[in-house]
């Protein structure tokens, strides 16, 4: 396990030497684990888990969620970890009892998140890769919230825009960030 400093040095230094590339007017940030690619080692992998292994009082936690797909890794991490349950909020129903349909809508895509086999009452650890508009973050929270459940944690990798910022004023959610990024061109700048 490594030191919570010594983490999130990994964590900065991969951003740094991330790829960007210009789709259109945008530049858009590459990164193993909000992408995919370039291929994530476990070391660095590992370094997120810990960083969260560090910060989160995992007495109080019940069970992980993870928003497909990219949120998937770090929560399985964390669930080998700890011990602690996981589910996924998928892009797919499945038709179980109970089952939660949230709309999902960013400033890149529209669509639909199904959560399934939430209790009423359980503190839920949300994770996942990144926030940009807040857009699916903002659906599956007040899904989770509609279903009962305690919102103890909420975390994702990136934090890009101010999305999550405006999640916080509107809502008073729990939510933050590993590392907090801006896009000045085609520079990545960590604002941590």
């Amino acid at each position: 396990m490594y030191s919570e400093a010594e983490a999130v040095a990994m964590l900065e230094d991969s951003v740094r030497i991330a790829p960007v590339i210009w789709k259109g007017e945008y530049p858009y940030f590459i990164h193993p684990l909000s992408d995919g690619v370039p291929r994530a080692s476990s070391d660095l992998l590992s370094a997120a888990r810990d960083i969260l292994l560090h910060r989160i009082d995992w007495d109080n936690i019940d069970l992980i969620l993870s928003i497909e797909a990219m949120g998937l890794p770090l929560a399985s991490v964390l669930s080998v970890a700890t011990g602690i349950p996981t589910v996924v909020a998928r892009k797919r129903s499945y038709g179980m009892d109970m089952e939660m349909v949230v709309d999902q809508s960013t400033g890149y895509s529209k669509g639909t998140i199904w959560i399934n086999d939430v209790k009423p009452g359980e503190r839920i650890l949300v994770v996942d890769d990144v926030v940009s508009t807040g857009g699916t973050m903002e659906g599956v929270l007040l899904g989770l919230e509609k279903m009962g459940a305690n919102l103890a944690e909420v975390w994702t990798v990136f934090e890009k825009g101010d999305g999550m910022k405006k999640l916080i004023e509107k809502h008073n959610w729990p939510l933050k960030s590993l590392v907090k990024i801006e896009m000045v061109g085609a520079e990545v700048n960590i604002l941590n």
